[in-house]
């Protein structure tokens, strides 16, 4: 009898550490299936990149005429660039158009002189892009222009700013949502251009990856946007309201009067 007890004993020892085993198994491929989700995300949490536009790979140039064109991937790095729905694989590069729509790298011979003869410049750095509506390139529609990149909003970030010259209403949208920005300071260019800091309240979006999209709308007219420093911020910016825009629509009038004047 002893030995049928001790031989039980140890049957029910070994099925005691079978259950141990088993659950070790499950903890363990528990923890496996957190850490391939987990990697999943830190794989789809792609930064946003050159959104000053400061690593355009193009060599030197001064003001060229209308068309002058260089590959997306050269002039605007991991951006997406649109005229109306048709995506581009060049873009312009210091030849503004008149009134012809497209997407124009400016910068780095651009001067005082050149934003006198065309209305636009380089905001801040090497570069800035110009946004032209107008004529689509076939002269038979008229398009709003865009440029765009994927990217996840850094978790931390309670706000978006960017610096704008505006002759025609600017579009800011996030996943399709249109953002509400809000001016918040004015400033010159070393070259003589105006232009206005905004910013946008994105504490909602934090930690969200998704299509950010900078638009130019055509709106009756040729005009266009220079758009540059465009960042995330730990800083909150109050939500824009009725005054506010109404106060952007006063710095586009003031933009225009700008432009009357050169």
């Amino acid at each position: 009898m002893a030995r049928r007890t001790h031989k039980t004993s140890a049957i029910h020892l070994q099925k005691g550490d079978l259950m141990k085993r088993n659950q070790i198994l499950t903890l363990a491929s528990g923890l496996c299936v957190i850490l391939i989700h987990l990697s999943a995300d830190t794989v789809n949490a792609q930064s946003f990149l050159n959104l000053n536009f400061e690593t355009a790979n193009v060599s030197a140039s001064p003001a060229e005429f209308f068309p002058n064109y260089v590959s997306v991937g050269t002039a605007l790095p991991d951006w997406t660039a649109y005229l109306g729905a048709n995506q581009q694989t060049q873009v312009g590069y210091n030849a503004p158009a008149n009134s012809t729509a497209s997407i124009t790298l400016i910068g780095p011979s651009w001067n005082s002189a050149d934003v006198g003869r065309y209305g636009v410049g380089i905001i801040d750095g090497n570069y800035s892009v110009d946004l032209q509506t107008g004529l689509d390139p076939n002269g038979t529609t008229l398009d709003n222009v865009l440029i765009e990149q994927y990217g996840t909003v850094p978790s931390t970030s309670q706000s978006l700013l960017f610096k704008a010259f505006e002759t025609t209403p600017l579009t800011v949208s996030f996943n399709g949502n249109a953002l509400a920005p809000v001016a918040l300071s004015t400033g010159t260019s070393s070259d003589g251009l105006p232009y206005t800091l905004y910013g946008v309240n994105i504490s909602s979006l934090a930690n969200q990856s998704g299509e950010l999209e900078f638009t130019a709308d055509f709106n009756g007219s040729f005009n266009y946007v220079v758009l540059d420093d465009i960042s995330f911020s730990t800083t909150a910016v109050p939500e824009a309201d009725v005054a506010v825009l109404t106060g952007i629509g006063g710095l586009v009038f003031g933009a225009r009067r700008w432009l009357a004047r050169r």
